[in-house]
């Protein structure tokens, strides 16, 4: 008689990203990439916004850096359109994307 044993590897599952703070203004991915806003279109804020209502979507851009983050939440940056703020959530490397759990204005 042969009794066959089998071991099966579990793997843990991959811990998730701990949550960081980055710090940038809040734009339109329009405006964004070319680094800065338009000023015929008003202030910062004004600007973001008529972008994003002509299709834009908010993004966090650092001007130190040039990076510019994409955001998953459309609807927190919105009251910070045109300001500096530090965002909160865990970075997606592969889609440049901070998931955002908290947005404040930067002091």
């Amino acid at each position: 008689m042969f009794v066959g044993v089998s071991f099966s590897a579990q793997q843990a599952p991959a811990p998730a990203p701990a949550p960081r703070t980055f710090t940038g203004q809040i734009m339109d991915s329009n405006c964004a990439k070319a680094g800065a806003h338009n000023p015929s279109m008003g202030t910062s804020k004004e600007c973001t916004l008529a972008c994003v209502k002509g299709g834009a979507t908010f993004v966090l851009y650092n001007p130190a850096t040039k990076a510019i983050y994409q955001l998953d939440d459309q609807k927190k940056p919105e009251s910070f359109a045109g300001i500096t703020v530090k965002v909160t959530g865990t970075y997606d490397r592969a889609t440049k994307t901070i998931h955002v759990t908290d947005i404040a204005a930067a002091s």
